[in-house]
């Protein structure tokens, strides 16, 4: 796929998702102004910047020239929200939205075909929104992962009904090689890929009910060196810091996207 943010990974390098399955594969953010996004995600994350092959108001961020996340200018315009969004390697876009529906869950835009491959847009049966991509990725799985390091965390009711919603769409946990593995590790349903803790997904206690304050969404978690610094650095440049300790701190960005930044460690 091109490498435009929305609505995924694109490359021109022929690497496809048909060898990493399930796992996040991209992560793209709305936004509403974007040189205050650029200014102020090049001071928190050190990212630099590209231009999107959609036009002005896209852009891609890089870490030492690989490509590591998208960013759309569009959230107005398109009156979408303000908002970080991860993407699924998928062998088939078609088939995921078509099980997304079938299992209660909400197609927004797509599958539809962005050369060298396929995107959707979703949402899960109880509202948080993801993407899944077929084709071609900006780089190596594994060079991104390393560039950006970076999981995700769903916040939701039951997650154990999540991770049965995801693993049907996305084949975890299946006999299929390359498949991302599923475990429950100290309170979290927990994703990996090929050993490397990818996602994760909260609910509670292992024997509360589903909390219905929860308003379930993905956080996309950037590793970083200094979280203090990155907080600061937030702070002076628009954005609000919503949370803080010592090794995580939640963030808020000028247009009011939130992300975490967590210290390097094993995640």
């Amino acid at each position: 796929m091109n490498d435009d943010p929305k609505p995924g990974p694109g490359a021109k390098d022929v690497v496809s998702t048909h060898s990493v399955f399930g796992a996040p594969c991209w992560v793209s953010l709305t936004s509403r102004d974007l040189e205050a996004t650029q200014d102020f995600y090049s001071a928190v994350l050190g990212w630099e910047w590209r231009r999107g092959r959609l036009g002005d108001h896209f852009r891609t961020a890089l870490v030492g020239g690989v490509p590591v996340a998208g960013v759309a200018a569009v959230a107005a315009m398109w009156q979408m929200a303000v908002a970080w969004t991860p993407y699924f390697a998928v062998p088939s876009a078609d088939v995921a939205a078509s099980r997304a529906r079938e299992r209660g869950g909400t197609v927004a835009v797509g599958p539809i075909s962005l050369p060298p491959g396929r995107a959707a847009l979703l949402a899960d049966r109880d509202g948080a929104t993801f993407g899944v991509w077929e084709g071609a990725l900006n780089s190596k799985w594994e060079v991104w992962r390393q560039a950006a390091p970076t999981f995700i965390r769903l916040h939701t009711r039951d997650a154990f009904d999540s991770a049965m919603f995801y693993g049907e769409i996305l084949d975890w946990a299946s006999n299929r090689p390359g498949c991302c593995e599923v475990h429950y590790e100290s309170g979290e349903v927990v994703l990996r890929s090929r050993g490397d803790i990818v996602a994760r997904i909260e609910s509670g206690a292992l024997e509360a009910a589903p909390d219905p304050t929860i308003r379930p969404h993905w956080q996309v978690h950037f590793a970083v060196a200094d979280v203090a610094d990155c907080a600061r650095a937030a702070e002076r440049h628009g954005g609000s810091v919503l949370g803080k300790a010592f090794d995580e701190a939640v963030l808020r960005d000028p247009d009011g996207a939130q992300f975490t930044v967590t210290a390097h460690r094993d995640r």
